[in-house]
Parts: C-alpha cells; sequence; structure tokens
C-alpha cells in the first residue's frame, strides 16, 4: 500500500487565521487512486523546521504534498529550504512559468517585479509542473531509494486554494505514472439512535470478530448518527467488495432498524426514499425546534411531492388555538410532556391532511423550567395507526440540542413509517 503524508505550510494555519481546505481535498483525491493519507501535518514558517519534518515525513511515506509558502514575499521561505533538503546548488529560470508570470501581471496591468521573476526560479534538483492559475510553479522533487530507504516524491504547491485545487489532477496523473497503486475500498452505514460508545458495546462481537486487513471507523455527527466505515486498503477491489458485504450483512442483522441508510445519507434523504413514490404524506407541529425540522426536510430536492407543510407552535397560545392541544392537557401534565407531543401531532394532522405527522415540544436552554431538565424533549409521532410519543434528553448547548431534537424527530418518523409499511 503506497502511502502519503499531507503538510501544510505557513503561520497562518497555525494561528487560525485561515482555514485548511487544501489537505481535505487532496486527501480525497489520493484515496479515490489507492494512496493512504497516514498523516497531515502543519508546519510553521521556519527553514529549520520545514526541512526537518519534510525529512521525516519523506522517511515514512513514499508521497509527500505540501501547499503553502511558495509566494513573492520575505516569509515564504518554503522554496529555499526545499533546494537545501533536495541538495540543490543552483536555482534555475523554468521559461514556461516566467512566461505565465508575465502575462498574469500584464492582465491585472501590473508591473513585473523582481519578487515576482523569483517566482518562476526553482531549485535544479526539481521537475516543474507549470501552474496556469497562479505565478508559482508546481514542483516535483523525486528522491532515489537510497535516500529514504523507499522511492520518494516530494509536491510543492502554492497555498491559494484555488491553485492547490487546479494542481491535483496533474498530481495524481504524475503519481499513476510512477506507483503501482492497490485499491483502496471504503463501505459506509449509517445509524441512528445509538451514542457512539453505545454503538461501540452493541457491536463489539461482531468487531473483534473483523480481520486483521479490515478496519473500522466510527464517525460520530449531530444530525446524521453515527457513520461507520469498513475498510480493506489493499487486495483486489472485487474481492474485498464481496468480503465487507459478507460483514455488513451481519451488521443489519445486529443493528436492524437502525440503519437507516447503506450510503453516506443523512435522514431526510432517507425519508424520502420511504415517501417517494407512495402518495403518503407528512407534515409537522414544532415548538422547540423552531422550524428546524421542516427545514431538513425541505432541503431535500423533490421534498414537495410528500411534504405538505408545519405549524411552529412556539407559543402555547399557538398550540391551543391552532393545533388544537386542550388547554387542560398543558395544565395537567405541562407543555413539556408526551400528551402534548401527541395532541401536537395529532392536531397538525387533521390540520394538513397528512398521512404521517410529527411533532417536538422541549426545553433546549440554557435555562430549563424548574421541573424538566435541559436538554429534555418529547418527540410525537401520528399517522394510520395510532400516536406514538418518546422522550430524549441532550445535554449539549442550545443549537445543538435543537439540531439533537430535530434529528430524533426525523428518526422516530422514519422508524414509525418503516413499520407502517410492512
Amino acid at each position: 500500500m503506497t502511502k502519503a503524508s499531507i503538510c501544510t505550510i505557513g503561520d497562518e494555519i497555525l494561528i487560525g487565521q485561515i482555514v485548511d481546505t487544501n489537505s481535505s481535498a487532496i486527501s480525497r483525491a489520493l484515496e479515490e487512486v489507492g494512496v493512504r493519507v497516514v498523516r497531515m501535518l502543519s508546519i510553521g514558517d521556519d527553514h529549520e523546521e520545514i526541512i526537518s519534518n519534510l525529512d521525516k515525513e519523506l522517511s515514512n511515506s513514499e508521497i509527500v504534498i505540501c501547499t503553502g509558502g511558495l509566494g513573492p514575499t520575505k516569509d515564504d521561505i518554503t522554496k529555499q529550504a526545499l533546494a537545501e533538503l533536495s541538495g540543490s546548488t543552483h536555482f534555475v529560470e523554468n521559461i514556461e512559468q516566467a512566461r505565465i508570470v508575465r502575462e498574469i501581471l500584464k492582465s491585472r496591468g501590473l508591473e513585473v517585479l523582481d519578487s515576482n521573476k523569483f517566482q518562476a526560479m526553482v531549485p535544479d534538483t526539481c521537475e516543474v509542473i507549470p501552474n496556469q492559475n497562479g505565478t508559482a510553479p508546481f514542483m516535483v522533487f523525486r528522491f532515489p531509494e537510497n535516500s529514504y530507504g523507499h522511492p520518494a516524491v516530494l509536491y510543492s504547491l502554492p497555498g491559494v486554494p484555488h491553485e492547490a485545487l487546479s494542481a491535483i489532477p496533474l498530481i495524481i496523473s504524475d503519481i499513476k505514472s510512477h506507483f503501482s497503486l492497490t485499491g483502496i475500498y471504503h463501505r459506509n452505514l449509517m445509524v441512528y439512535g445509538y451514542a457512539e460508545s453505545a454503538l461501540a458495546k452493541k457491536i463489539e462481537k461482531w468487531e473483534d470478530s473483523l480481520p486483521a486487513d479490515m478496519h473500522l471507523a466510527y464517525l460520530p455527527n449531530t444530525l446524521t448518527g453515527v457513520k461507520l466505515r469498513l475498510s480493506i486498503y489493499s487486495g483486489d477491489k472485487e474481492e474485498e467488495k464481496a468480503r465487507i458485504e459478507e460483514r455488513i450483512a451481519q451488521l443489519h442483522e445486529i443493528l436492524g432498524d437502525a440503519i437507516y441508510s447503506d450510503e453516506e445519507d443523512d435522514l431526510q434523504h432517507a425519508l424520502k426514499k420511504l415517501l417517494s413514490g407512495t402518495g403518503k404524506t407528512v407534515s409537522a407541529a414544532e415548538s422547540c425546534t423552531g422550524g428546524e425540522i421542516s427545514h431538513l426536510i425541505t432541503s431535500v430536492p423533490g421534498s414537495s411531492e410528500y411534504y405538505l407543510g408545519s405549524v411552529t407552535s412556539y407559543a402555547i397560545a399557538v398550540k391551543e388555538s391552532v393545533l388544537g392541544v386542550p388547554g387542560s392537557l398543558i395544565e395537567e401534565y405541562g407543555v413539556v410532556s408526551g400528551e402534548v407531543a401527541a395532541a401536537m401531532a395529532e392536531g397538525v394532522r387533521s390540520l394538513t391532511g397528512s398521512t404521517y405527522s410529527v411533532s417536538t415540544t422541549g426545553l433546549a436552554g440554557p435555562d430549563g423550567d424548574g421541573k424538566l431538565p435541559t436538554g429534555t424533549v418529547w418527540i410525537g409521532v401520528s399517522g394510520p395507526h395510532g400516536t406514538v410519543v418518546q422522550m430524549r434528553n441532550y445535554h449539549n448547548d442550545r443549537l445543538r440540542n435543537i439540531q439533537r431534537f430535530a434529528a430524533s424527530a426525523l428518526d422516530l418518523l422514519r422508524r414509525y413509517i418503516i413499520e407502517d409499511q410492512k
């Protein structure tokens, strides 16, 4: 398995001045062609740090891709560090990049300064891939096997995102021509209703039985639950797929309806798959979620086929006058209760004429009501086979509680529909 390291260079990343988006894009491209990224590293604008860290990464990986530190200003010192690392004795002008520099500056009505001309000067030890979108070229340094115990290559790209991204297809093409690559197979499952720790406990025996070359990752997300990613990093892709599918079938038996998608998906798209083409419809009555459920459902193209609308009944008066929740019910059980959640779901279903409806009433925080803890939500789902309610409690800030309330509501609605379709 060919391994790669991705390095960013520049103090601006280390101090949080800019967000590194280059590394994730490069990593995805490498994974697609069978190169396993084993490390991502950020290095400041320090000559010795750049050399020592890149030297270490070249020892660990056959491919190192670094971005940043190639501008025309004095704080951009990557090129000089790379010259020293590669044993360069002098710089040479790359004629094609020099032409591009002149054309770019001319198109902007700018004078070509000495600092701009230096952009086209590169160490004599590198190969150049011209950068058509900027003044700094893409540099390629190849190291023989006796340098690091394996053939290694270092790609140096500008840090400007649109320039770095434009280099990716060119870098991938070069990698394919110089390395014998094996396949990587990933398989994702989306699970909702388990905390990460509880899910790990639930599938512990299954996970312990996985062969040594099969790797499981847990990727939790507030809105989508836990993504389980099963991976094999070498071998024949069709064989890998068959072996993983056998294990996936076992997981379906263990987790049942908690698995809502066999793809990298979210709950609102899972809802669409259940309802599209059925003629059945959905509505929502939201209090503590303030429209978040409606937002999630309508973020899916084509949701107008099955989603009728909602009532954001934030005030008690609206719950009573629009949804028909009896005031006596609120007085007896409290506004945050299963009884009120059920009445809200039934009220909006009657109001809109939908097949199914979902409701939420809860305490997003930071203040509670003196009776129930902050983060408590009651969810109601109503449909042809009656009304069900469920209470959940989360311990997050207000925004995250709202997101988790909405996701939990979609999940309960999803499970109700599945049972109704059996």
